[in-house]
This record gives structure tokens, C-alpha cells and sequence, in this order.
């Protein structure tokens, strides 16, 4: 049989979550960004969950044809826009929105010659310093596309460089003075700013990582009080024992070494599961439901945890990786990075099931 590790997606806690993010912006229409297949999630496994959205936004232009012909007939946008002139006849034939950063974007509009207009968001470089038009700039670009053959309705856009450390006002009073005098819906608010930012609750908010359960700064404390799920559980089994005594190291370069006699379980996951390598001793893990620690260096296929908690596991023991006993952001936290990466980073060997059972006792 395969290697007991498989991971679950919980299209129902997808659901769930969106839902939160509706009554957190309850004036606002709501974008479901599913871009990186989903943070890695796979589009058509939580697709079924994203029928209360009111728009669904993405990167990648096939992905953007995969929810056409999955059957989504309301608005899809690519988040950055179109890169070549085929593009926009693909927009057209599908009934694309696009982001529009940049000149050249609307000069490729306006040379394919669409024979349906293409809406747009017509993008501000409020100071993330990364796409988009200068507050300076945005009058005479919004003009341009006003009257750029080819362009439909325009939306006005930005991206937020740091919601989720509770500044955005810097941004906003630059967004709103430049865009005091021009007509159209505003689209603000990623996830950070739909939980924490009423100010930022335009026409359009675009919630990504709380679909998935994750916190917009990566800390698991931030969102502890809202009432997410998680819509992913990587789940595996002990597949080894092994008694420790005092001085006993474990694992490549003995970075861990037992100060009494210890119980040693030995799981089948490792970084080429998508487990990130650098994990310390003490990342959070569960063992039947009961949380412990890993121990030493996390190695290809398997990493090593300690079973002191649990003295009842046993081989075949039950291992929650992260899911909702395990929350992704403490193991991204102990790891040095963010739950955006490990959802993304789950390698493709790994098997993937969707489950609508709770798991959170696995």
C-alpha cells in the first residue's frame, strides 16, 4: 500500500469561511481569490464551496478558463492583467476582468480590438511599490482607458503593503485623494484588510488566505477569535518506535539530544512532502488528537517527534501535521515562514482526498 500520508481538503470549511468574510464586509461584494490553484488547495476540488461569491480572482490565464468551463458565470478577474495581445481575445471569448497596471496594458487592448469590451481594475501604486499607476499618474490613466477602444467598465484598485500590522490609513487618504473626483467602484481589501480594516470595505473586498483557515500575518493568535476552519489537513501515521535513553541523539547532524529516557515516534512525512525542512525541535504536531513536539532535523520522508504526551501511541497512531488541531500558521510560525507557503508547497507525491468529514480529531 502507499505511504500513510495523505492530505485533506475541506471544501465545506471553505465555504464556511467565506461566509465570514461576507458578514466581516457586509456592504461589499466579495472577489474569492483562488489564485496558485487555490494556495494549493486544486481549483476544482473547492470549487463547489465558492457559489455565495460574487466574483472568483486569480493570476493565471488558464486557470481563469478552467472556472469558466467548470461553469462560473459571473465575473472572473486576472489580478495582474494581461502580458500578450492573444491574451486579450481570450479575456473577450471568456468574459474576463483584467487588472490593468500599466500603459502597455492598455495599449494591447486597444490593438486587439476586441469586439466586446473588456472590463477592467485600473490599478493605483498606492506605495506597495510594486504594479500600478502613482497617485500622481491615475487621473490621466483612468482618462486614457476612459476613452481606450475596448475597455468596459473601469474599477478602481490597490493593493495593501502591510494590513496585517494595522496601517493602512497611509494608504487609503493617497488612494482616496487621488481618486476623489473620478466615478467607479473602489476594490481594496486583500484578507487583512477585510478582518481588520471597516475603512477599506469598498464596492469589492478580494479575502484570500482566510478562505483557507490561514491569518493575514501569518500568527495564529491574530485571528483566534474568528471563527475560521481549516480547509486543509495533512495527515499522516508512526511508522517507527524507538526508546531513547539520556545522551541519545536522533536524526542527521544529532541536532536533538534526550535528557532522560524518551519514546521516539518516527512519521512518514519530510520535506520532499512539502514539510518545510528548517521546522526546529519543537514544532507543534498532534498524536491522536494530543499535541506534542517534533524532535531533531526533518529529513526527506520522515521527521521525528516526541511521544512523552502520548504514551499510548503506537505504530499506525493517527498524525495530524496541520488541519484544526495543528494550526498551519504555528507550524509556518516555529519554521520561520507563513501558512501561505506551506499550502502551496505541498509536493505533488503527496495524495490528495476531499473530505467532508471533520478531521480535527485525526
Amino acid at each position: 500500500m502507499p505511504r500513510p500520508i495523505t492530505a485533506y481538503i475541506h471544501p465545506e470549511a471553505v465555504r464556511h469561511n467565506l461566509q465570514i468574510a461576507r458578514q466581516k464586509a457586509s456592504g461589499s461584494r466579495v472577489w474569492a481569490v483562488v489564485k496558485a490553484n487555490a494556495y494549493g488547495h486544486g481549483i476544482e476540488r473547492i470549487y463547489p464551496a465558492l457559489d455565495a461569491a460574487d466574483g472568483i480572482a486569480l493570476l493565471d490565464l488558464d486557470e481563469a478558463v478552467r472556472v469558466r468551463e467548470l461553469g462560473w458565470e459571473k465575473p472572473i478577474l486576472l489580478l495582474e492583467g494581461i502580458f500578450k495581445q492573444n491574451d486579450v481575445k481570450t479575456a473577450e471569448v471568456f468574459g474576463l476582468t483584467v487588472a490593468v497596471h500599466c500603459d502597455e496594458q492598455l495599449e494591447l487592448i486597444a490593438a486587439a480590438n476586441p469586439a466586446r469590451c473588456i472590463d477592467i481594475n485600473l490599478k493605483m501604486n498606492s506605495g506597495m511599490n510594486r504594479l500600478g499607476y502613482t497617485p500622481q499618474e491615475f487621473g490621466r490613466a483612468w482618462q486614457r482607458a476612459r476613452t481606450s477602444d475596448g475597455v468596459g467598465a473601469i474599477t478602481l484598485m490597490s493593493h495593501f503593503a502591510n494590513a496585517d500590522e494595522g496601517e493602512v490609513d497611509w494608504q487609503m487618504d493617497r488612494f482616496d485623494a487621488a481618486t476623489k473626483d473620478i466615478p467607479g467602484d473602489r476594490s481594496l481589501s486583500n484578507s487583512a484588510g477585510v478582518l481588520w480594516h471597516k475603512r477599506a470595505h469598498r464596492e469589492w473586498v478580494r479575502p484570500g488566505i482566510v478562505l483557507y483557515g490561514g491569518s493575514p500575518s501569518g500568527r495564529a493568535c491574530d485571528i483566534a477569535e474568528v471563527p475560521l476552519r481549516a480547509s486543509m489537513t495533512l495527515s499522516s501515521e508512526i511508522i517507527g518506535i524507538q526508546t531513547m535513553q539520556a545522551n541519545d541523539t536522533v536524526g542527521y547532524a544529532r541536532t536533538f539530544t534526550a535528557d532522560r529516557e524518551m519514546r521516539i515516534g518516527v512519521v512518514a512525512c519530510g520535506y520532499a512532502d512539502g514539510y518545510p525542512r528548517h521546522a526546529p525541535t519543537g514544532t507543534p504536531i498532534a498524536v491522536d488528537g494530543i499535541l506534542t513536539r517534533t524532535v531533531g532535523r526533518v529529513s526527506m520522508d520522515m521527521l521525528t517527534i516526541d511521544l512523552t504526551p502520548c504514551p499510548s501511541a503506537t505504530i499506525g497512531s493517527k498524525v495530524e501535521l496541520w488541519g484544526e488541531r495543528v494550526k498551519i500558521d504555528d507550524v509556518a510560525s516555529s519554521a520561520g515562514t507563513i501558512g501561505y507557503e506551506l499550502m502551496c508547497a505541498l509536493a505533488p507525491r503527496v495524495p490528495v482526498s476531499v473530505d467532508s468529514q471533520d478531521l480535527r480529531f485525526l
